[in-house]
């Protein structure tokens, strides 16, 4: 398969069972101990997935994927953590991550996840897509409002092409969070803290809101007057 994982994990243990598993399976695999090293190693680039724990030395998980985000990086980010509330999982997403597992958790299943990971985070081509004065392009993974470029990570880069790709309909919750994750268990809960950070970038600094809530319904994209 050749994917370019990074684990970023201080459990000696876990790390090697990973890193054994994937690379028996023919992963290309690198391991960071704490979250300096790993912000380091992320921010060098040529990675497919990263598989981020929470609980570093150094520099804890969240702040790492915070870093990733502000710089620009939007490799897709897999945290993994013994914290299974859910004020824990909608605060890693709303950091940027693209995905969340609790520990234990099945090998097989990790596999799975960082293939689901990066079949969506490869931009897909085709044309722009253009609603009024806000455009996005799949190829950069990148949206313009209003002549600002607006840089994305993965999980809001495919919300926002659902969301432009349906205008001017109502995309519904769980077409949403089918777009935006597949087929993990993600909740509506999740998919409110990821549309809230995508408002954050595409509308807050702006006069009009392009993305409306529809209540219990989804969201949709609206013209800027």
């Amino acid at each position: 398969m050749g994917l370019r994982v990074l684990i970023v994990e201080d459990q000696a243990d876990v790390a090697a069972n990973i890193w054994d598993f994937l690379e028996r399976r023919g992963y290309v695999v690198d391991h960071a101990a704490d979250g300096e090293t790993g912000l380091a190693r992320s921010l060098a680039g040529g990675l497919d997935v990263i598989v981020l724990d929470l609980g570093l030395p150094r520099l804890d998980g969240l702040d790492l994927c915070r870093r990733l985000r502000q710089a620009g990086r939007g490799v897709p980010v897999l945290m993994l953590t013994a914290r299974d509330t859910l004020d824990d999982k909608l605060r890693g997403f709303a950091e940027g991550a693209d995905d969340y597992m609790v520990k234990p958790f099945a090998l097989k299943e990790l596999e799975a996840r960082i293939q689901a990971l990066h079949r969506r985070g490869r931009p897909l081509p085709g044309q722009v897509l253009e609603v009024g004065e806000l455009a996005y392009d799949a190829a950069a993974m990148q949206a313009v409002r209003g002549g600002r470029r607006i840089a994305l990570t993965r999980t809001q880069a495919r919300l926002l092409e659902a969301l432009l790709r349906a205008y001017p309909a109502v995309v519904t919750h769980q077409a949403l969070i089918q777009a935006g994750w597949g087929e993990a268990d993600v909740d509506v809960a999740s998919l409110h803290s990821q549309v809230y950070e995508l408002r954050a970038l595409v509308d807050r600094p702006f006069g009009h809101a392009m993305i409306q809530s529809q209540h219990g319904l989804g969201y949709r994209v609206v013209a800027a007057p």
